[in-house]
């Protein structure tokens, strides 16, 4: 077999994996304890290796065998105020044990969200944090401790997982407008694992208060541009909407504006209440009732829980949720007249 690769610059893992059809992990994995990889992927490895010509570097082997004081963080959308609180969380566990975060960004799909975690591994890190949706691949690539962060489509079996009760968080919206009496009542919402659960918890308790539901976007995104659009169609629909609650504060500032357009205020035409407790809820100008979904207390627990786990891979898979707590401001009220 003839390669060009060869000629021009020398093999990287990353030609290794791809020439054996496996993950860069898995690559890593066989270099540094080949007995916990199956015979046929350490066959399949090894022949890529021998074709390619690839020399693992000495250096990095050795850097491999000892463990760093590192920390692996993925999370699919950086702009997502959620990681602020949960990367906050991490750090202040972390830190007194003297380990540091190292933070992978990746788009939505499995192979982007697998390449950071691979790159993240390249880097020797100690233990890994998927606060993105994991792959049954990707997991099975790993062979540091690894926790996922967060409500997921599809966590994989075995693996723990820290989230908020998003469930119960929706549930306390509902509970707080029905308490100021509202009936009706409409939901911003929109797609991904998080945006479901609060979804679900809204709708659970505004049927069991025998009230209408009413939910827009919810197979949408979960934006300003988002909640704004999906609160201006609740509001063509249903005008005589007195209460709105967004799946996060980002979508609930969007609601805002257009509550604003149709010549309505907040909170004595219509309230409003948003989801996260966010540095925009807390501003003096918005002044934005909100549901703390204590994401910073959901990064100690991972943090707490990775360290446990790289202690003792033995432990049994954990599950916990964070209760979450209602913020009351100014843009919610009981309904006038």
């Amino acid at each position: 077999m003839t390669l060009n690769t060869s000629r021009s610059r020398r093999p990287t893992i990353y030609d290794v994996a791809k020439s054996a059809g496996v993950s860069p992990s898995l690559v890593s994995l066989v270099l540094q304890n080949p007995s916990k990889v199956s015979q046929k992927r350490r066959e399949a490895v090894r022949t890529a290796m021998a074709e390619l010509g690839y020399r693992p570097s000495r250096a990095a082997t050795t850097l491999a065998s000892s463990q760093t004081k590192s920390i692996g963080l993925v999370i699919d959308d950086f702009r997502n105020l959620w990681f602020v609180d949960l990367l906050r969380g991490m750090e202040s566990a972390l830190s007194p044990h003297g380990y540091q975060v190292t933070l992978a960004d990746s788009r939505p799909g499995e192979n982007r969200i697998t390449e950071a975690a691979d790159g993240l591994l390249s880097m020797h890190v100690a233990g890994l944090v998927i606060a993105a949706e994991p792959s049954e691949s990707m997991m099975a690539g790993t062979w540091v401790p690894a926790v996922v962060a967060g409500w997921r489509d599809g966590v994989p079996a075995g693996a723990d997982l820290i989230t908020n009760d998003d469930d119960g968080g929706g549930r306390l919206a509902a509970e707080h407008l029905l308490g100021l009496g509202h009936t009706r009542i409409g939901h911003v919402s929109g797609s991904g694992g998080a945006a479901a659960h609060r979804r679900e918890g809204f709708r659970s308790r505004v049927v069991e208060a025998g009230v209408e539901v009413r939910i827009a976007g919810e197979s949408q995104g979960t934006s300003e541009e988002d909640g704004y659009v999906a609160a201006c169609w609740l509001l063509e629909h249903f005008p005589d909407t007195t209460a709105l609650f967004a799946a996060n504060d980002a979508m609930a500032l969007g609601a805002l504006a257009a509550v604003k357009t149709r010549g309505l205020s907040v909170p004595a035409d219509i309230s409003v209440i948003g989801y996260d407790n966010s540095q925009l809820a807390k501003s003096r100008y918005l002044d934005l009732t909100s549901v703390d979904n204590r994401s910073d207390v959901v990064g100690v627990e991972v943090a707490n829980t990775l360290l446990a786990r790289i202690q003792d891979p033995t432990l049994e898979p954990k599950r916990q949720l964070i209760e979450p707590l209602l913020v009351i401001r100014g843009t919610t009220a009981h309904i006038s007249g």
